[in-house]
């Protein structure tokens, strides 16, 4: 039996801590990868500063991390599309309410993944780039293709255009990235908001035009952008971007209805030990204000707004739309990029706070990933 170790949270708000872990057997849909990269992500932090409030489920001790990549090492019975030996990508389920086990959790040597939330990925694929995609793309893909949500097209290789188009706030983030790409595969346009040392970048990735988020004068520049076309909706990414996002999607024609994948308040600066309550209560306040005065703005515009929980396409058909039926071929055949670029930050699990504090700080355009 391989020697497994993890970055344990051994509990509420604890600090992370390196420590022995057991390897765990898959189940009969399940693989296990030996990871060799993980990225780290806001939610990471989130669950460690303010589970008790955002992940009250979470049964302790635990191992957190979405982002992994590496090599199968074991696989279900049930198993069939994956083979020992695959190098592959995979979105890491252990924080959600369903699977809610360590056994899951990204940031350790041996995880356990749902066979239909991994991909193999080329053999010219870095494990470091590849890590960069599992829960941007997840988050993505949960808020444009769910039938709870924006309901667009599947992404295909062949896509037949729509004559529609999505905005996407926040184009050079990590959902961002993979939004623009994934809209494009599915026959859509994509309006997007960038700074502007990022316009480039968005383009790249397929965005017909990109909008400074800072202008004074971009919702209405956007509004005017598309006008005469038929909005598909809008995916709200960042500080201040849902309510731009009703504003606009408010003046437009077209389906009514915003994605949210940002909350309207940050708990970054809410420490997990002394000073918490003194910082927490006022966070607590403006997440309450902000979320009645954003439900209001829609009620008024006529507007519908929902926010993402990137984990729930495990349950749904959009998990193997994506990791089984989209993304190995794409690829493989250069149709998506593994976007935004990794920054590697260090070698080793001990290395993930450090990375999470980096983060913290804020990254713009990149990913931060780790090396096992």
């Amino acid at each position: 039996m391989p020697e497994n170790t993890a970055l344990w949270l051994n509990a509420k708000r604890a600090p992370l801590t390196l420590g022995p872990a057991p390897y765990t057997a898959p189940r009969a849909d399940e693989i296990v990868v030996r990871v060799r990269a993980v990225a780290v992500n806001p939610m990471d932090r989130l669950q460690q500063t303010m589970g008790d409030l955002f992940t009250p489920w979470t049964s302790y001790p635990f191992v957190l991390g979405s982002d992994v990549a590496g090599e199968v090492v074991e696989i279900g019975s049930r198993v069939t599309r994956l083979a020992i030996g695959d190098r592959v990508v995979g979105f890491a389920a252990g924080s959600d309410k369903q699977r809610n086990r360590a056994a899951e959790g990204g940031f350790q040597d041996y995880v356990v993944l749902l066979a239909h939330m991994a991909a193999p990925i080329p053999d010219t694929m870095s494990f470091e780039d590849a890590a960069v995609l599992p829960l941007g793309l997840s988050t993505a893909a949960c808020g444009l293709f769910q039938k709870d949500f924006l309901a667009m097209n599947a992404p295909s290789a062949a896509p037949k255009r729509t004559g529609k188009t999505l905005l996407v706030w926040g184009g050079s983030t990590s959902v961002g990235s993979n939004a623009i790409q994934l809209a494009v595969a599915a026959g859509y346009d994509v309006v997007a908001t960038a700074s502007l040392r990022n316009f480039d970048y968005v383009k790249r990735l397929g965005a017909r035009v990109a909008f400074d988020y800072r202008s004074n004068t971009v919702i209405s520049d956007i509004v005017g952008a598309l006008r005469g076309r038929e909005i598909a909706v809008a995916l709200a990414i960042g500080a201040c971007s849902a309510a731009a996002c009703i504003d606009i999607v408010g003046a437009c024609k077209g389906n009514r209805f915003v994605a949210l994948a940002t909350p309207p308040t940050s708990f970054d600066a809410v420490p997990a030990g002394r000073g918490r309550l003194r910082r927490l209560a006022p966070a607590i306040a403006r997440m309450v204000v902000g979320t009645v005065t954003l439900a209001l703005k829609a009620r008024w515009k006529g507007v519908r707004a929902k926010m993402i929980w990137g984990s729930t396409l495990i349950a749904n058909e959009v998990g193997p739309m994506i990791f089984e039926a989209f993304l190995p071929a794409a690829l493989a055949e250069a149709r998506f990029v593994a976007a935004p670029s990794p920054i590697v930050v260090g070698t080793g699990l001990a290395q993930i706070p450090l990375a999470l504090e980096r983060q913290r700080l804020g990254v713009s355009a990149a990913k931060l990933v780790v090396t096992l």
